[in-house]
């Protein structure tokens, strides 16, 4: 989530691109919907953005467009 107290999903994601290790396909989810917002995850390295509240059809597209890009 980009609003969680200790370590946001942009910092979260900050660091985990800057690993050796093998990289994970990274969704964050969030209230924040303007687009400066969806920017700045992307630009930190999120792959996929999902709006919140939840809706069970955004999900599943966001796993199809994963599946399809990685299978």
């Amino acid at each position: 989530d980009m609003q969680m107290p200790v370590i946001d999903s942009v910092t979260a994601t900050k660091m985990i691109r800057l690993s050796n290790k093998p990289q994970p396909w990274i969704y964050t989810l969030t209230t924040n919907a303007l687009d400066e917002d969806r920017q700045t995850c992307f630009d930190a390295g999120i792959n996929d953005f999902i709006n919140k509240p939840i809706a069970f059809p955004e999900i599943t597209c966001a796993i199809s467009e994963y599946l399809q890009n990685h299978s």
